[in-house]
Parts: structure tokens; sequence; C-alpha cells
């Protein structure tokens, strides 16, 4: 089944639990409340031709309570109390006492039912043999009880976290769609302002990059280095129509497109460039950009004039100090980010190494 169709079966599991009346799933102990009724009815049936109405229905509940004695006896008590401690002496002597409790027990109401004085039965060897037997079926019987209950508890939690993923997928599916409708009405913005103003049409076509950068690649782990610069040429043009005259830019590049690095860790020193760096009044405005491969590491700097003209601004801004977490969390101790004031300039650098960083794609 190809994997777009997955999302179908968890959806298909909700509508015909909806149509077929079953409110919620069945519940552990629903289920074993039909395990016991079934084994009573099937005691009750198969006594009723030889002992009547009442004395199977006696028997029948007199045996069911024999079998659940003993096997919640074992997997609720014993087993995890004793045997799962390692106490492996004590749990075969109280597993044995269970079986002498429980069989003297059924015994007893058995003699009741049947209207038998108590001592004729547990003469007989054969009903000490009896006891026995039954009580060692049971007792190992409860290991498969055991064992079905934890297979229904996991495939109940299966079930659920299916129904949760596709529930999540088809949440994931809606919010696609208003990306993609924003995605669509930019095309059509941009072949109707092609026609009369190229320049228009070709901004709305950086934008539409800008936002499916932000909706297909800065989730990821890693992206193309290509991609990332890519990205910031857009953001750059962008932000060049606010300013006028135009700034003087110059982007240095030398560098394997094909690298694969951390989507957004360049953008924070562009951004505060256009944020805080230029000088509207002046309009001297020098930027310089550089972003360079070199020994297995990037290296990436950013210099523009600083703006006289500005207000005070926060020192370290939240923009940096995000950036620098971030770094921590991902090359631990092996990077290198410097920011400060050079005379005249402010000037960023940055410097990650290369080597591991497809490591970081947990996709």
């Amino acid at each position: 089944m190809p994997a777009g169709r997955k999302p179908e079966i968890g959806y298909f599991a909700v509508a015909m639990r909806k149509n077929i009346g079953f409110k919620r799933p069945a519940t552990l102990v629903g289920l074993q409340y039909l395990v016991w009724a079934a084994v009573l009815l099937i005691g009750f049936f198969a006594m009723i031709s030889s002992d009547g109405v009442k004395r199977s229905a006696a028997f029948a509940v007199n045996n069911t309570c024999f079998y659940a004695l003993i096997i919640y006896g074992n997997i609720r008590l014993l087993y995890p109390r004793l045997y799962q401690k390692k106490q492996h002496v004590l749990y075969i002597a109280a597993s044995i006492l269970l079986l002498l409790l429980a069989g003297a027990g059924r015994g007893y109401i058995r003699s009741v039912i049947e209207n038998q004085p108590l001592s004729s039965g547990w003469r007989d060897p054969a009903t000490w043999l009896t006891f026995f037997l039954s009580g060692i079926t049971v007792f190992v019987l409860s290991f498969i009880f055991r064992l079905a209950l934890a297979y229904f508890v996991i495939k109940q939690a299966s079930e659920e976290a299916l129904l949760q993923r596709s529930q999540v997928e088809l949440k994931l599916l809606r919010a696609q769609v208003q990306p993609h409708f924003l995605f669509n009405t930019l095309n059509n913005m941009y072949y109707e302002a092609y026609l009369d103003s190229p320049r228009t049409a070709q901004l709305i076509e950086r934008l539409s990059e800008i936002m499916r950068y932000f909706v297909d690649q800065s989730s990821r782990d890693t992206v193309a280095l290509s991609t990332e610069v890519e990205f910031l040429d857009n953001y750059i043009q962008l932000e060049k129509i606010r300013i006028q005259p135009e700034p003087d830019i110059h982007f240095e590049r030398r560098f394997d497109g094909s690298i694969a690095v951390p989507p957004m860790l360049l953008m924070t020193f562009v951004e505060n460039i256009f944020k805080h760096g230029i000088d509207k009044i002046s309009g001297v405005n020098t930027i310089s950009i550089s972003l360079i491969q070199e020994d297995g590491y990037l290296h990436f700097a950013t210099k523009n004039t600083i703006n006289r003209h500005a207000g005070p601004a926060t020192p370290n801004g939240s923009g940096l100090q995000n950036l620098r977490q971030r770094l921590s969390i991902l090359y631990n101790d092996n990077f290198q980010l410097e920011t400060g004031a050079d005379g005249e300039h402010f000037v960023a650098f940055l410097k990650i190494p290369l080597h591991g960083t497809t490591v970081y794609d947990r996709r």
C-alpha cells in the first residue's frame, strides 16, 4: 500500500467503530468479564443434563471461582511479588499452598452441593489426585492467561497509537491547505503583475520562495547549503525594497552547495543587519557578507556600517542568544561565534564544522 494511503486505515477504523455502535473500544476489565462469563456458561451447560439446573449452576460457579482464585492468585500476587523479585523458593512454596487452599475450598463447597459428609470424599485418593491435577492444569494456564492479557494491552496501545497518528496526519493535511492556497494565490498574483510590472512580479516570486522555505525546509534537521543561501538572497532582495538609496551589498561565496547544514543558522546575522544596521537618514549603508568553506569548517562573516542614528539597542539580543544556545546543542563547544563593533562597522563571525553535519539529520 502506498505511503500516502496509510492514514486511511485509521480513518476507516474510526468510521467502523462509530457505524457498528461501539462508542469506545473494549477495555481489559470488560474482556475478562466476557472470558469468565463464557467459562461459567460452558461449565453450566456441560453438566445440566446430568445434574439439573440448580446443581449444575452451583457446580459451574464453584469451578469458575476455583479457576479464578488460582489464576489471579498467581498472576496478580505470587508471580509479581515473589518470582519477579527472585524469591523462587518462596514462590514455589506459596504456589503449593495456593493450590491446596483452593482445592480444599472447592472440595468443601462441592460436598455441600452434593449434600454429602465432608469426610467421605477426602478418604478417596482419586479425589486428591483430581484436585491436584486440575489445580496444576489451571496454574499452568494462568501463565497463558497472563500472556493473553499482556498481548491485549500491547494491541490496544498499538491501535491507540495508530489512531493518534492518523489524527495527527489529518491535522497536518488540514494545516497544509492554507499555505498551499496562499502559494497558489501568490502564483496568480505573479502572472497578473508580470505583464504590468515585472519588478513587482519578481518580488512576489521571491516572497513565495521565502514562505515555501519556511513551510518545507525550516522544520527539517538539515538542508542543502545552496538552499539556505538562496533563502538569504531572497530575503536580502525583499529588504532592499524599503531602503532608498539601495545599500551597497557585496556577498562573497566559496562553498560546496550540496553540503548539509542546519537551517536558519545564518539568518540571524543578516536579519540583524537590516533590523539595526541600516541608516535611513544618511543613506550610507555598506554591507559585506562572506560564506567560505575551508579546512572542514564553514566561515560566515558579516560587516555593516554602524547606524549612528539608531536608538539604544540591547547589546545581546534574544536572536543571538537563541542562536548560541542552538549552536551549543548542535555542536557542543566545536563552534565559534563572535560579534562586536570594529571602528565604524559592526562585525559578526560564525564558524561551524562540516564533517559531522549529517549526524544531526534525525528524520
